[in-house]
């Protein structure tokens, strides 16, 4: 069968409230009419006003009214609909929600997922098109996670509500209409994906590619097209960003000697600087070269849909600079 990214977190978010009674749902626009990508839609009338309402917008009172409740014993998966705005509550994202647990001990649990789309998306402007990934992670405490394909969401949405710690779940919004076929009996089975752990997308020798949440198809599309030429590339989804599955990437990078990182985050400070760090202080004397970060371009998105694409990468791209890591 084929599924939709989309309809993968819807499912997911069905599923689990069927299964469990403690989640609830708030968020804007989340209830009668079902989000504004239409994720939830329906689950107002099999739910009710108690397990799933509309809120004001006002990202700091959604978020502290979800780590209330989630200290009082439900398990809210909330929605703040643009992964900008997870800075209008950062106080509460940032400061209290990852942070808690640990002040408090073990038997303190926080057990909310914070669901947010992300990236650009065909004209959204500079104010609604930013991943955010790169900045919580600054934020120890809180599980990162950034799916890139519908089976992966599914598997890795039901484990972040099951679990008791706090988790922002970002969805690439160019990724939600996506199709992945799926086998109909997996897909309809209860299954999870552990959080923490990486997937291999496709083997290779010659250069290790790491690719985060949209960059992910990207990255595969690139490595089927550089294998024309002979250049066999290692393509992984670390899935999980915090905690990050580090012996799966250095696993890699000992095989193939060369390392690329490439997201739609900014490139100062991003992710690929981190992983960048890690792999050069972790494997130095097993590179053959200087791990190449490929990245969205330092500025503010453009509205405008032809600058929107150069600014972020491409598949060519991607192949240009995976072509220069080769000949370094």
């Amino acid at each position: 069968m084929k599924v939709t990214y989309s309809k993968a977190i819807g499912d997911a978010l069905k599923e689990e409230m069927r299964r469990d009674d403690r989640i609830v749902m708030i968020g804007e626009d989340v209830a009668q009419w079902g989000n504004i990508f239409g994720i939830t839609r329906g689950m107002y009338e099999e739910f009710g006003p108690k397990r799933i309402r509309n809120t004001p917008i006002t990202e700091n009172a959604i978020t502290s009214c979800a780590l209330g409740a989630a200290i009082g014993g439900l398990r809210p998966c909330f929605e703040l609909m643009y992964s900008d705005f997870t800075m209008c509550a950062f106080t509460e994202l940032f400061h209290l929600i990852p942070k808690w647990r640990y002040m408090h001990g073990p038997d303190f649990k926080v057990p909310l997922v914070i669901r947010c789309a992300s990236g650009a998306s065909n004209g959204s402007g500079a104010e609604h098109s930013n991943p955010v990934e790169c900045l919580f992670m600054h934020a120890p405490g809180l599980t990162i996670i950034n799916p890139s394909c519908a089976y992966d969401a599914k598997g890795l949405l039901k484990s972040a509500i099951r679990s008791d710690n706090p988790v922002l779940f970002c969805e690439p919004k160019q990724l939600y209409q996506v199709k992945q076929e799926i086998d109909e009996d997996v897909y309809n089975s209860d299954y999870t994906i552990p959080i923490g752990v990486a997937d291999v997308k496709r083997t290779g020798k010659d250069v290790t590619l790491v690719a985060i949440g949209l960059m992910v198809p990207r990255a595969l599309e690139a490595a089927e097209k550089l294998a024309l030429d002979g250049i066999d590339v290692e393509v992984i989804d670390p899935r999980t960003l915090a905690p990050l599955d580090t012996d799966t990437l250095f696993t890699s990078a000992r095989k193939t000697h060369k390392v690329a990182v490439v997201e739609e985050s900014n490139k100062t400070a991003g992710i690929g600087a981190e992983l960048a760090a890690q792999f050069q202080e972790e494997l130095y004397y097993e590179l053959d070269a200087p791990v190449k970060r490929i990245a969205a371009l330092d500025v503010p998105m453009p509205y405008n849909l032809n600058m929107e694409h150069y600014s972020i990468p491409t598949v060519d791209r991607i192949i240009a600079s995976v072509r220069e890591l080769v000949n370094s």
